[in-house]
């Protein structure tokens, strides 16, 4: 992975000139946290700012899984953890396995039924949720300072395409047709992220690098979120993508399972869209801004899906103006994100276009599946692409980013 180069900086510390403290750990103290836990699934909390809350019971776990050495062995017998059905392997330790038989558990609260509409959903919708989740919340994701450092300075941030891969089965698992049947793997994935996270608390607070406050609170964790489902969201309805109500329900609640699996507390899991709409509105600006990390991580990111679709004509001007053109100007402009003079305006004009004819389409019989069929072959390419070739699965670190 390129390092912090000298243009790179300068452009990055002339952003954070400009903006003042913004893009530091300092926008989270600015607004008190009012967001009430009546919109919540619990419908109810103590209410506590989320800024202050981390895993109480995968943090201290993990820590002493990394202190007493038992990591490699747990990644080891974990590797072929594949299905949401399957056993935990024997050998595991028992304090986490007491713990990963308890958080594999579905929430009380899920509805198989909206899981069962959100996969079609996913059928049919999935261009624009691929589109989305990857490239926009990418951009996004970038433009958090504590995420875009949390990410460079912790071990994945040495390899990119590794760290991409990884991010994406989980991605990729919640999208998946199959996610929380059986025979899916969003269960799986979910756990393992939880357990890198708390990895990745433990250990990034031991880098040189890493000042402030212990990383991926669960206001961190809702600030990634709000970039996935509710970003996604709102685009589709800015693009006026036709969702019927039930449609929009099941979408979210996939992803508010998929929040209480990752860990984070019922009482700040969104109940609807207006509710996460408000939350989003709350806490996203307050954790936005630019970072000489972010603009690093957000030149590889482009880097690697230009060299990606290549096969397909996709230049690196394209994937520049296509990724200005979902997140807007400020994130692109605290991201370092080109302005592309030919291919800009093309994007802005042409893509409305694309999705009033595919709007067009998508109630004729075969257009789901079809769509589906070349949604499926684009993730596989991208996984091999990313992965060489190579099996890759979500492993708990125990080191943070050399050097």
């Amino acid at each position: 992975m390129a390092e912090l180069s000298r243009r790179k900086m300068l452009i990055s510390g002339g952003a954070l000139g400009a903006l003042g403290a913004l893009g530091m750990s300092s926008p989270a103290h600015a607004t008190p946290w009012t967001w009430a836990p009546r919109g919540s699934v619990a419908g109810h909390g103590a209410g506590a700012d989320p800024r202050w809350v981390w895993d109480e019971e995968a943090d201290p776990l993990v820590a002493s899984l990394i202190d007493r050495g038992a990591v490699p062995e747990v990644n080891r017998l974990l590797w072929n953890w594949t299905r949401n059905d399957q056993p935990l392997p024997a050998g595991l330790p028992e304090d986490l396995r007491a713990f990963m038989e308890t958080a594999r558990q579905l929430p009380s609260w899920a509805d198989r039924a909206k899981l069962e509409a959100a996969a079609e959903f996913n059928k049919s919708r999935g261009i624009y949720l691929n589109l989305l989740n990857g490239l926009g919340g990418g951009m996004l994701s970038t433009a958090i300072p504590k995420e875009a450092r949390a990410v460079y300075y912790s071990k994945g941030g040495a390899d990119m395409e590794d760290r991409v891969a990884k991010t994406s089965i989980l991605g990729f698992a919640v999208g998946a047709l199959n996610a929380y049947r059986p025979d899916g793997a969003c269960v799986v994935e979910a756990v393992k992220t939880r357990l890198v996270h708390a990895a990745v608390r433990h250990l990034l607070r031991q880098s040189p690098h890493w000042t402030g406050d212990i990383p991926i609170s669960q206001e961190d964790m809702l600030v990634t979120w709000h970039t996935l489902p509710t970003y996604a969201m709102r685009k589709m309805r800015e693009w006026r993508v036709r969702i019927p109500a039930a449609d929009a329900e099941a979408y979210l609640h996939v992803w508010q399972v998929t929040a209480h699996m990752l860990g984070i507390k019922d009482e700040y899991i969104p109940s609807t869209w207006d509710a996460a709409n408000a939350q989003s509105d709350q806490i996203l600006p307050r954790n936005m801004g630019p970072t000489p990390e972010g603009v690093i991580l957000t030149d590889i990111l482009l880097g690697q899906l230009a060299e990606q679709t290549s096969p397909a004509g996709i230049s690196r001007p394209l994937v520049n103006a296509f990724a200005r053109y979902l997140v807007g100007d400020q994130v692109s402009d605290w991201d370092d994100i080109r302005r592309e003079p030919v291919w800009g305006p093309l994007v802005s004009t042409a893509w409305p276009i694309l999705v009033r004819f595919r709007e067009g389409l998508v109630p004729l019989p075969l257009v789901p599946e079809t769509a589906w069929l070349i949604d499926e072959a684009v993730r596989g390419y991208i996984m091999f692409y990313l992965t060489k070739g190579e099996e890759t699965k979500i492993e708990i670190p125990t080191t943070n980013r050399p050097g």
